[in-house]
C-alpha cells in the first residue's frame, strides 16, 4: 500500500489564493497518483488549504473519483487493500500541536473500527531543524503505546476462547505472544532513541522551553507512572506477563519523558545541551526493559520450570494423604495464564487395597484442581513397603548414587530374584548440565551395586526433574 501526503490542491476550480507559497494541480492529475499506485493520501498539512474550503472539498471529491482514499487533519479513515486487507490511517498535523491522548484515542477508534494495521501519518517538524520537538516525541510514543496497548488487549480476547479441536488445551499461550510483541516495540523504541541521542550528541540544539511545554512533559511523566504501577499491580495479581510488558512499557516511556524534561530544563537555564546524553542513558534503560520484558515471555514460550512455591505446594496436598510415601516425576505443563496441567507419579504401598487407593488418588486430582485451579494426573506406583531386605538394599544403594554426586537420587525402586542374580531396578534423576553423560552415570551406578554384591544388576533408567 503506497501513501502519500498530499501538498496541493487537485481541482480546476481555483481562481487564485492569498497565499505566497500556494500549490495547485488540475484534475487530471490524478491519474499520475493512480499511475504511481498511490493508493491513499493524507490532507493534514499546512498546503491543504491554500484555496479555500471550495477548492478543498472538489479536491477529496476527485480523489474519490480516482479511487483514492484518504484523511484530513486529526480524522482516521479505513481503507481495504486489494489482498483484503483492512488498514487504518490516521493523519497528524504539528503546526497545530496536536495532544498525545488524542492520537492515542484515533488509533484505538481504527482499531475498534476493525483496522488490522493502523499507520499514524504525521507531518511535522520544526523549521530548519533536523530533530523532532517534545510534543512530537510525546504524540509519536502515544501512538506506539496505543498500539501496544492494543496489542496487549487483542492478546487478552484471543488468550481467552475456549479451547477447539485444533487447540484442545486453549489459546491461553498468545497472551505470552502479545507479551513479547510488545517487548519488541520496546526495544524497537530504545534503538531510535538511541540514534536520535547520537544525533543531537554529534549536533547539539538550543533547546526551547515553555511553561506549557514543561506542563505537558510532567503532567506526561505522572500518568505514566501511574500506568506502570497499574499494569504492573494487574500484571502480578492475574499473573499476565503481558501486562508485566505492558507495565514496563509505560516506565521507559516515563524514563524518557523525565529524561527529555531534565534535559530541557537544565538547556534553558544554563545553556548547557545534554540532551543528547541524557537520550544515550534512557535509550540503554528503556533497552534493558525491552530485553526483560522480552525474556519473561520467551522463556514461559520455550519452557520454564514452574515457580518453586507452587512446586512445594503440589508436594505439600499429594504427601498430605496417609497412603502416599512419595512423588516423583512431576510435570508442570503451562499453556498460558489460568491454563495449567500438571501430571505426576505418586508411590503407594504394594499390599494395599488397589480400590482404595485409586479412590484417595481421584480425592488428591480433586483436590489440586480445587485449590490449585490446576488439572492434574497421578500415575500409581506401587512399591515395597513390607519388605526388610528391599528397604535396607534401597537405603544403601541411595547412598551409593550419592557417593557418584550429592544432587543425585532415586525412586521406583524394586528388586527382582532370579535363580542366579537379582535385578534391583530404579530411577536415577540427574541434574540438568551434569559433568558426565547419561551413559556414564549408568556405568558408575552398575558398578556401585556391583560392589554392594555381585549377584545384583542394577537396571538404571536416568531421569530428570523438571520443576529446577
Amino acid at each position: 500500500m503506497t501513501i502519500v501526503n498530499l501538498e496541493c490542491s487537485i481541482s480546476d476550480l481555483a481562481a487564485g489564493s492569498g497565499s505566497t507559497f500556494s500549490f495547485l494541480a488540475p484534475k487530471a492529475a490524478t491519474d499520475i497518483l493512480t499511475l504511481g499506485s498511490v493508493e491513499f493520501a493524507t490532507t493534514a498539512n499546512n498546503h491543504a488549504m491554500d484555496f479555500g474550503q471550495q477548492v478543498y472539498d472538489d479536491t477529496l471529491a476527485n480523489l474519490d473519483a480516482a479511487g483514492i482514499g484518504h484523511c484530513g487533519e486529526g480524522e482516521g479513515t479505513l481503507y481495504t487493500t486489494e489482498s483484503g486487507l483492512t488498514v487504518g490511517v490516521y493523519a497528524v498535523y504539528s503546526w497545530h500541536t496536536p495532544s498525545a491522548e488524542s492520537v492515542a484515542a484515533g488509533v484505538r477508534s481504527l482499531k475498534d473500527a476493525g483496522a488490522e494495521i493502523v499507520v499514524v501519518s504525521a507531518h511535522w517538524g520544526n523549521e530548519a531543524s533536523y530533530y523532532q520537538n517534545a510534543n512530537q516525541e510525546e504524540v509519536g510514543r502515544a501512538a506506539i503505546d496505543a498500539g501496544a496497548s492494543i496489542v496487549t488487549l487483542l492478546g487478552f480476547k484471543l488468550a481467552g476462547q475456549k479451547p477447539d479441536p485444533e487447540h484442545p488445551f486453549g489459546h491461553g499461550r498468545l497472551e505470552y505472544i502479545s507479551g513479547l510483541i510488545v517487548s519488541m516495540v520496546i526495544l524497537l523504541m530504545g534503538i531510535e532513541l538511541a540514534k536520535s541521542a547520537v544525533e543531537k550528541i554529534l549536533h547539539p540544539e538550543a533547546v526551547e522551553f515553555t511553561l506549557l511545554t514543561g506542563g505537558i512533559l510532567l503532567a506526561s511523566i505522572l500518568v505514566k507512572l501511574y500506568m506502570y504501577l497499574y499494569n504492573r499491580a494487574v500484571g502480578k495479581k492475574i499473573g499476565s506477563a503481558a501486562m508485566e510488558a505492558t507495565a514496563m512499557d509505560s516506565l521507559s516511556d516515563c524514563a524518557a519523558t523525565a529524561a527529555v524534561l531534565a534535559a530541557t530544563l537544565i538547556g534553558h537555564f544554563t545553556s548547557l545541551q545534554i540532551d543528547g546524553w541524557c537520550g544515550i542513558v534512557v535509550a540503554a534503560l528503556v533497552l534493558w526493559a525491552g530485553i526483560q520484558a522480552a525474556r519473561d515471555t520467551i522463556s514461559p514460550l520455550l519452557g520454564q520450570p514452574p515457580a518453586p512455591e507452587f512446586v512445594q505446594r503440589i508436594e505439600e496436598i499429594v504427601l498430605s494423604s496417609p497412603v502416599v510415601q512419595g512423588i516423583h516425576d512431576l510435570i508442570v505443563h503451562d499453556y498460558g495464564p489460568g491454563r495449567v496441567m500438571i501430571s505426576l507419579h505418586a508411590e503407594v504401598p504394594a499390599h494395599g487395597d488397589i480400590m482404595a487407593l485409586h479412590d484417595e488418588i481421584d480425592n488428591i486430582e480433586q483436590r489440586l484442581r480445587r485449590e490449585l485451579g490446576c488439572a492434574a494426573t497421578i500415575h500409581m506406583d506401587p512399591i515395597v513397603t513390607d519388605d526388610k531386605l528391599t528397604a535396607e538394599t534401597r537405603e544403601r544403594v541411595a547412598q551409593l548414587v550419592r557417593g557418584i554426586d550429592e544432587h543425585i537420587t532415586i525412586h521406583d525402586f524394586r528388586m527382582v530374584t532370579g535363580p542366579t542374580h537379582t535385578n534391583v531396578i530404579f530411577d536415577a534423576v540427574v541434574p540438568f548440565k551434569f559433568r558426565l553423560s547419561d551413559h556414564e552415570v549408568e556405568q558408575e551406578i552398575q558398578a556401585a551395586v556391583k560392589r554392594l554384591d555381585s549377584s545384583y544388576f542394577a537396571v538404571v533408567q536416568i531421569d530428570r526433574d523438571y520443576t529446577k
